[in-house]
């Protein structure tokens, strides 16, 4: 498989959104626990986003599919983890930024996935 320049933008922006999961458990949390999520969540996006991370950079050497679906997962995993922002008492500005990493998400794993186009010969 040879990645494409849609492939490539893809496999960034998901590794800038690894880059910043990887940072969650280690943000600082607000006295009242119903203001954030629970730090198990933050835990496991830290691993997702560690796992995001090993993956693009596999995916980006080797070009292997696999590694591909792999972020990919750990993406769409991560973004299922703040979708209950969306159905619970938070701030507009937290809702409103929960929206744009969710789109983000979404668009950054449809690059990804996105086949390469390779001409293909063509025989009589």
């Amino acid at each position: 498989m040879k990645l494409s320049k849609l492939n490539k933008t893809g496999l960034v922006i998901a590794f800038l959104l690894g880059l910043g999961d990887m940072t969650a458990p280690f943000q600082p949390t607000p006295d009242d626990a119903e203001a954030g999520p629970p730090f198990a969540i933050l835990v496991l996006d830290g691993v997702l986003g560690l796992i995001t991370v090993i993956a693009v950079v596999i995916a980006w050497r080797t070009a292997r599919r696999t590694a591909v679906r792999v972020a990919a997962g750990a993406r769409i995993i991560s973004m299922v983890t703040a979708l209950p922002a969306f159905f619970v008492d938070v701030p507009a500005a937290i809702q409103v930024l929960v929206g744009v990493v969710v789109v983000v998400t979404i668009a950054s794993v449809a690059m990804m996935l996105t086949p390469s186009r390779q001409p293909v010969a063509v025989t009589d």
